[in-house]
């Protein structure tokens, strides 16, 4: 499954019901994120991915407003990190969350890894259900899940997550979870997407070369064509530019299949990865 997308506004549609643009701005480790926000919505982005852990959900409600851009056209995710993980706290974070970003629903909401065990995890899940039927929350997720934490979801009898968001790029494919993904409907979100930045792999220059694009628009367009929803990083105007025009060419099957010859599976990883997690 291919993201058949012409802007970065394109969208897909999840188990919720609800579309999500299939390519958005990843906020970590971006403590003034709000010009960043305010150049990608400029640019025709309308998918930002915050977190309680980035502690910039305010800056992007205040981005969203400089905007003038409506609430209901920009897709907002932020994710609960495991300390607070938990029914009366899960409960507690999101009313938070709300707050800080001064708007009363997020799009998507995630669990941010299994890391707090599976009891927890749970109560956690429980309580963001809750929140969704509450109308605080629109869609809800995971991130970090491997499929053996997402069948205790539905061991449980609750229902499954819309979207697991892992590390994702040519040296660590996920290839068992996002196979798992595939067969439950559930959409597949790349953090990482551009390797932190580690573009020197000979095939990527090649490729750029070829297709008259840089490293970068190469990995997110892999990313599209396998179906994933890239959410690439960078407070540098120009890049966020440069970071969404990928919907004007095509990797061919033979290129893709040079590029998926790169897994080096979870040795691959370059961040935390916690998919393992008991």
């Amino acid at each position: 499954m291919s993201v058949k997308a012409s802007s970065p506004s394109s969208t897909v549609r999840l188990s919720s019901g609800y579309e999500m643009p299939v390519l958005g701005l990843g906020v970590f480790e971006n403590d003034e994120c709000a010009p960043a926000c305010l150049a990608a919505l400029k640019y025709g982005y309308r998918h930002i991915d915050s977190a309680r852990y980035y502690k910039n959900e305010r800056q992007v409600g205040d981005a969203i407003r400089q905007s003038g851009i409506p609430r209901e056209e920009v897709f907002v995710t932020s994710k609960i990190y495991h300390p607070e993980h938990g029914y009366e706290n899960t409960l507690k974070a999101v009313q938070d969350s709300l707050n800080n970003l001064g708007y009363d629903y997020f799009d998507l909401y995630l669990i941010h890894s299994p890391l707090s065990g599976k009891e927890l995890r749970l109560e956690t899940w429980r309580a963001l259900i809750d929140a969704k039927k509450a109308g605080k929350i629109k869609s809800i997720g995971v991130s970090n899940y491997s499929g053996r934490h997402i069948d205790e979801i539905r061991d449980a009898g609750y229902e499954l997550p819309s979207v697991n968001q892992v590390e994702l790029h040519p040296f660590c494919q996920q290839r068992p979870i996002v196979e798992y993904c595939r067969e439950n409907g559930i959409v597949v979100q790349a953090y990482s997407p551009l390797i932190q930045g580690r573009l020197g792999e000979p095939l990527f220059v090649e490729l750029a070369k070829k297709y008259n694009k840089d490293a970068a628009q190469i990995l997110i367009r892999w990313s599209l064509q396998h179906g994933h929803i890239p959410l690439p990083k960078s407070a540098r105007p120009e890049r966020i530019l440069s970071n969404s025009q990928v919907f004007d060419f095509e990797i061919s099957a033979e290129d893709m299949e040079k590029l998926d010859a790169l897994d080096k599976g979870k040795d691959g990883a370059i961040t935390w990865n916690p998919v393992d997690a008991p």
